[in-house]
């Protein structure tokens, strides 16, 4: 079982995935192969700085991700220019993970549940990206605006109208609910989401 979890920035999507891993759940998170997949020179790293030149690039040659976040999120053509940089070559990477667990579980023998793999694809960008084909079920994650705000800014990143920016950059959260098989309401606490996730690997769990 392929399980896709995806919600509004600062909904708490890397927080859910970390429960359903405690559940034997491999976690396949995009942003960190992102973070992976551009370093220097690699094909990524040279299309983003001939595309928006040194700017974005740090002292220490790695890629400024805190600047080119808030060059995309006020102009949507440049957001989608970076999207089509980097999105073909994440669902590759995705791919080939999910290959190696699957290889790595025929070797081991760990294969349990009725023969199904178990693993979580912590993707932001899912449905944006056209790649729920790599799933079985998406699960979204949702959570109150006043606490995803208050969330998001405790973390002191970001100024209350780059996280506006940013929101209204991605597809709204009541558009991702459409295509959600399973929705986690993280609005509250730890406890209460793993509720929610122990009700739905029961319920996948009857249907395998």
């Amino acid at each position: 079982m392929i399980l896709g979890i995806t919600g509004s920035f600062g909904s708490g999507k890397s927080t859910v995935a970390d429960i359903f891993k405690r559940y034997g759940f491999k976690v396949i998170n995009a942003d960190k192969l992102y973070s992976k997949l551009s370093s220097p020179n690699s094909s990524i790293y040279n299309k983003i700085k001939k595309e928006f030149g040194d700017v974005v690039i740090k002292k220490n040659r790695f890629i400024d991700r805190e600047k080119l976040k808030k060059i995309i999120f006020s102009d949507s053509k440049r957001l989608k220019k970076l999207n089509s940089i980097t999105h073909p070559v994440i669902i590759k990477e995705i791919k080939k993970e999910i290959s190696q667990i699957k290889k790595s579980n025929k070797k081991t023998s760990i294969i349990k549940e009725n023969n199904n793999i178990k693993i979580i694809i912590d993707a932001p960008l899912l449905i944006e990206a056209n790649a729920t084909g790599l799933v079985d079920k998406i699960v979204v994650v949702k959570c109150e605006k006043k606490e995803q705000i208050k969330r998001i800014l405790k973390k002191r990143k970001y100024t209350k109208i780059e996280i506006d920016n940013i929101v209204k950059s991605q597809m709204p959260l009541r558009e991702k609910l459409k295509y959600a098989d399973f929705v986690v309401d993280n609005s509250k606490s730890m406890k209460e989401a793993e509720k929610q996730i122990v009700n739905i690997l029961k319920t996948i769990t009857f249907n395998i």
